[in-house]
């Protein structure tokens, strides 16, 4: 009986143990992330009930409070009100301790009320899923160490150690920390890898976070969101019903005819050929003192100013009064960004609007900004002529 109703060799636990959590990932990136957080998807009833089962019996997490959270944490992301950010609660503690943090976020009535609108609310959510959600993780316990023996006390607690280790440490920590960034947004977020396996894709946390109502969190040609792959199976059986409005574009190494007027495309490319490079020039030619000040700065740079506290944005102005040409692409970046938040915007106005800052950037006297406004124009010039063809 130490054995359980299914003796495997020590491979073999491994293999479940793995089949187990992976699905508990699954659970969480299509279910709760992705269908339920930011409506990007839509789920039969059928494979929406499994998951918030399975999510039940693994972790015990409640549907309504993990989706609260997690938007709140889009609302604030970086910033005060964040309830998980490295940059303000340090790397250590929102590795190491970010179950706790979610769990102290979850208490808050007021944003549960504020962001927990559109989570199920049937009877076995407000009878069973939400009221006992210990019960759940007992049963799992239960089927654990009938079908593995003492083996299966070490599968469970493995089990229940998995989302609170790689969501909330790894994805909400060093996700917000160390990694690459295709995206210049205006927080802090890391890709962590581009083959996004063993966390379902969330690995690609900058795209998501450029890009928070995609379905697909792959950008690249070389990148791979292994939850996409699970969701257009799901598709292809009539499980899933994708909404496309929000899909996440495919980068290109530069701008194009198709891609001169999309927002994530002139954006991320602009952090990458104008702010950074300047910044980078700027620290190599200033001493220490200031190197380490503009340092500080990077991803400030590229970060809506509403989202800045007090201290961030004294910061900022210290550093932009450092350098002029650091000083007028801030300014010039700040203008590209709110040509896509013009009321009543159209094609046509977006087109005079961009052809306007192209003019003015090449008059700007800085070399990186007016050489990428002439690639943004030659872009959408091409895309003029292409029209009128």
């Amino acid at each position: 009986m130490l054995d359980g109703l299914f003796p495997l060799p020590w491979w073999g636990y491994v293999l479940v143990l793995l089949a187990l959590t992976h699905g508990t990932i699954v659970s969480v990136t299509i279910f709760l992330h992705r269908a339920q957080a930011h409506r990007s998807l839509q789920l039969h009833p059928a494979l929406s009930h499994l998951f918030r089962f399975w999510l039940w019996l693994t972790t015990g997490m409640i549907t309504r409070e993990w989706i609260a959270v997690h938007r709140k944490h889009h609302a604030h992301c970086d910033s005060d009100g964040d309830p998980h950010s490295p940059q303000l609660q340090g790397i250590s503690r929102v590795f190491w301790q970010g179950a706790e943090l979610y769990q102290q976020a979850s208490k808050d009535q007021d944003s549960l009320q504020r962001f927990g609108k559109g989570a199920p609310d049937d009877w076995l959510e407000r009878h069973l899923y939400s009221r006992h959600p210990s019960l759940g993780i007992t049963l799992m316990l239960t089927i654990d160490l009938l079908c593995f023996g003492i083996v299966g006390l070490s599968i469970w607690a493995l089990q229940m150690a998995w989302i609170p280790f790689f969501a909330a440490g790894v994805i909400n920590g060093l996700g917000h920390w160390g990694g690459y960034r295709n995206f210049e947004t205006a927080d802090a977020s890391r890709n962590l890898l581009p083959f996004a396996v063993l966390i379902g894709g969330e690995e690609l946390h900058n795209n998501h976070h450029a890009a928070p109502a995609s379905p697909r969190l792959s950008c690249r040609w070389y990148e791979l969101d292994i939850g996409w792959c699970y969701i257009r199976l799901l598709a292809w059986l009539r499980l899933i019903r994708i909404r496309e409005a929000g899909l996440l574009p495919r980068l290109a190494h530069g701008l194009s005819a198709r891609t001169w007027s999309s927002r994530f495309h002139v954006l991320s490319l602009y952090g990458r050929q104008v702010v950074l490079p300047i910044l980078q020039q700027e620290c190599r030619s200033t001493n220490r003192t200031r190197r380490r000040l503009l340092k500080r700065t990077r991803w400030l740079l590229l970060r809506e100013k509403r989202k800045m506290n007090e201290a961030q944005r004294r910061c900022l102005e210290h550093s932009l009064s450092l350098s002029k040409r650091l000083a007028t692409a801030y300014e010039y970046q700040l203008r590209l960004r709110a040509l896509w938040h013009q009321p009543g915007r159209s094609s046509d106005k977006l087109r005079h609007a961009v052809h306007d800052w192209c003019q003015d950037a090449r008059r700007s006297g800085v070399e990186a900004l007016a050489e990428f406004a002439e690639q943004l124009l030659q872009a959408q010039q091409l895309a003029v002529a292409k029209a009128r063809s």
